[in-house]
């Protein structure tokens, strides 16, 4: 019996436990697996995924999820949280995630409470509990199930089972908030995450799937895996022009490369 197969059971055996969820969706691998999975052991009727169209997600993930569950028949309902009018939030502080999973995990709660749905999920995953998460205290705060997790499914795994469902999203990128793109301390403002979103879609279409913009006042510092630098470097004077009409006055390259997670350092 494969991995896979191990786990896709062990999910089963969790799933049995419930009989109506709830999952805060947004689109990447994580949630939609667990929406996915939701559906498949629950039923339709027995399942609701709910993004925030907020100005942190950007359209094309919005639209992407919102076919993700119209493919695969999971119920979708789209809210708006507001955390920008959260001066905690807004202030940009190390916990900013904290702030952001709060204002969505008590909408969930009160959609919860009005249906009579069961449980709350999340995409949380093994690997999540190595990494910095604030927003994972605000879960625990709620009382928010996270199905891989608890089954000790990490990244890897759990591509491996949204792979065996035959799920487009298995090899997805991943696509955190676009706040994410803001040094801390940093206002975080709709203008400057509608500059990052424009500015990585300027790269995205030139081929640049993975890719991130970094929000430093008036630069934008681009980051690409390290094998595509030099690409990069060779179309730089066309993205440079089209960049700087969004608001910059200076794009530079990070010699470094791509690193998730690049902005948390700061906090060590």
């Amino acid at each position: 019996m494969s991995e896979t197969t191990t786990a896709v059971q062990q999910l089963q055996r969790w799933f049995s436990n419930y009989q109506k969820v709830i999952i805060a969706y947004s689109g990447g691998v994580d949630s939609a697996l667990v929406a996915y999975l939701s559906r498949h052991f629950l039923g339709p009727e027995n399942v609701l995924a709910v993004i925030s169209a907020s100005a942190s997600l950007k359209r094309s993930d919005l639209q992407l999820a919102k076919a993700f569950c119209k493919n695969h028949q999971i119920p979708l309902q789209v809210i708006e949280t507001n955390e920008l009018n959260d001066s905690d939030y807004n202030a940009n502080p190390p916990d900013r995630c904290f702030f952001c999973k709060s204002h969505l995990y008590k909408d969930l709660e009160a959609i919860r409470q009005k249906t009579g749905y069961d449980a709350i999920l999340n995409g949380h995953n093994l690997d999540d509990r190595g990494d910095y998460r604030p927003g994972q205290d605000a879960a625990q705060q709620f009382q928010i199930k996270s199905p891989l997790d608890d089954c000790q499914l990490g990244k890897q795994a759990l591509r491996l089972v949204a792979k065996h469902f035959e799920l487009e999203v298995w090899s997805k990128p991943a696509s955190p908030c676009l706040s994410s793109r803001i040094p801390y301390g940093e206002k975080v403002t709709a203008d400057k995450l509608a500059q990052v979103e424009k500015a990585e879609g300027i790269l995205g279409k030139l081929g640049f799937e993975i890719v991130r913009v970094r929000h430093y006042g008036n630069t934008a510092k681009i980051e690409v895996p390290v094998d595509r630098i030099e690409e990069l470097k060779g179309s730089l004077p066309q993205i440079e022009l089209s960049i700087i009409d969004l608001g910059f006055t200076n794009v530079c390259i990070d010699p470094e490369g791509f690193s998730s997670g690049k902005l948390n350092r700061a906090l060590t």
